[in-house]
């Protein structure tokens, strides 16, 4: 059991989509930016990650650049694009902002100015229906 005695995890989890084109065709043996994207975010992580980090298969945002999204239980799922190798400091930082909420909100205001366009849509945690509201 986490620290606190809480039942939800400590840390929001970082859905990496590894097929992600990024937009753009692929040359056959092309790696994905979308892999690229992950391997970059896994290399800052370390050894202290402020996320668990989940590669998936695809999430349905092939036109906005590298797509993320993150998500704990009791707070809303944020879907993210726009993203690249070079935003990973900027979105950890984000994801830290994200972990400390109560639900996950993080205001435009608060969040690195080179992810001010990232969201692209948010879901509520489906089995809490005080954030559907």
């Amino acid at each position: 059991m986490p620290a606190g005695g809480s039942l939800l995890p400590e840390k929001p989890t970082l859905h990496v989509c590894v097929t992600c084109r990024a937009g753009k065709p692929l040359e056959d043996g092309q790696v994905p930016p979308g892999r690229h994207f992950y391997d970059a975010v896994a290399l800052a992580l370390g050894k202290d990650p402020v996320v668990e980090l989940r590669d998936v298969v695809c999430l349905s945002s092939c036109d906005t650049g590298c797509a993320a999204a993150i998500s704990q239980p009791g707070k809303w799922t944020y879907l993210l694009g726009r993203l690249d190798p070079a935003l990973v400091p900027d979105l950890l930082t984000y994801a830290d902002s994200y972990a400390a909420h109560r639900t996950g909100t993080v205001l435009p205001s608060k969040r690195p100015p080179s992810l001010a366009r990232m969201i692209l849509g948010r879901m509520p945690d489906l089995a809490n229906t005080e954030l559907a509201a």
